[in-house]
């Protein structure tokens, strides 16, 4: 068969000669010099030489010694991201702000069971602090009061978009609630954001993720904290898992928690601040699967938030099969 088909590669290549000597000779040798030089065409003889399928860089000069050879389909690196081991909680870093003492590495590798693929709401994204947003640039919105704007456009809201968009673009079904919670009174946000989230809970029952966006604050002033990690060589904001542990089933939440955090570090480390456990509840009783997650300070930008809430969606992206029992 390899006899055949080199024999057919030889035939090409006669004829191909045969026809250069008649272009040349009738007065096309500039247009065909042209089509010679070209990178598909330099991909052609080496077809003909030696039956291997290559594509040239159009950048480059025809027959350029930076000629690369594309590899094979079947070498490219998967476009899974890979889980982590979650037996070894060593790694993970925490900050305990409440009296509770439970077992962090039984808990990272307890099974998640779930499987956020399908037709119906799976992920519900809200905000309880809706108009938190972050250092302006040049951005044309108008505060609300400082590092806060009822603009869904550079609000939480724009963070719970990019959350959503990578999400759905994976199979991944999203309802993303945009009511304004905290304005304009921020007293009573979190109860607000409770009947909301009764409400879903109520209209959706295959509901298994609630992810509540926030961003965090710390300072005086223009003195604002800024958090900082690098995506891809790019500035990015961090995140933080913050969990509530006023409730029976907290462990379930953590279990979860961590698992999103360890992945966060695996596919992009210092992206995250440790991980709270906090003596509060924030809603995170109405689910086994409620997070809440602050995505960068207000002393960052909107471009750095938006990076960090990616790496978000991926991770959540990379869990949303469950893991192995």
């Amino acid at each position: 068969m390899k006899q055949e088909s080199r024999a057919r590669r030889v035939g090409l290549t006669v004829v191909l000669c045969a026809l250069v000597l008649r272009l040349g000779s009738e007065g096309y040798g500039d247009k065909f010099l042209g089509w010679l030089t070209s990178p598909d065409t330099a991909a052609f003889f080496i077809y003909l030489e030696t039956g291997r399928d290559v594509r040239f860089s159009p950048s480059l000069p025809a027959f350029s010694p930076d000629f690369m050879e594309s590899p094979p389909a079947s070498t490219l690196p998967p476009t899974e991201p890979t889980l982590p081991s979650f037996s070894d909680a060593d790694g993970l870093e925490l900050y305990y702000a409440s009296t509770e003492d439970p077992d962090i590495p039984a808990l990272l590798a307890r099974p998640l069971q779930w499987n956020l693929r399908g037709e119906e709401p799976t992920v519900l994204i809200i905000h309880t602090h809706t108009t938190e947003s972050y250092t302006r640039t040049d951005e044309p919105y108008t505060e609300s009061a400082a590092w806060r704007t009822a603009d869904e456009n550079y609000n939480m809201v724009s963070i719970g978009d990019t959350v959503s968009r990578i999400l759905e673009e994976n199979g991944i079904p999203v309802i993303h609630d945009r009511a304004l919670h905290d304005y304009p009174s921020y007293n009573g946000s979190y109860t607000r954001t409770r009947k909301a989230i009764e409400d879903y809970v109520h209209q959706y029952p295959g509901l298994q993720l609630i992810l509540d966006l926030h961003r965090d604050a710390a300072g005086e002033g223009r003195n604002q904290m800024r958090t900082s990690a690098a995506v891809d060589g790019q500035a990015s904001a961090q995140l933080m898992l913050v969990m509530g542990t006023n409730y029976d089933t907290y462990e379930e939440n953590l279990s979860l928690a961590l698992k999103v955090h360890a992945q966060l570090e695996a596919q992009c480390p210092g992206i995250t601040r440790p991980l709270q456990l906090r003596a509060a509840r924030f809603n995170q009783d109405l689910s086994p699967g409620a997070l809440l997650v602050e995505v960068g300070a207000a002393g960052n930008t909107h471009p750095e938030a938006h990076r960090a809430a990616e790496q978000l969606a991926k991770a959540i992206v990379a869990l949303a099969d469950g893991t192995a029992d």
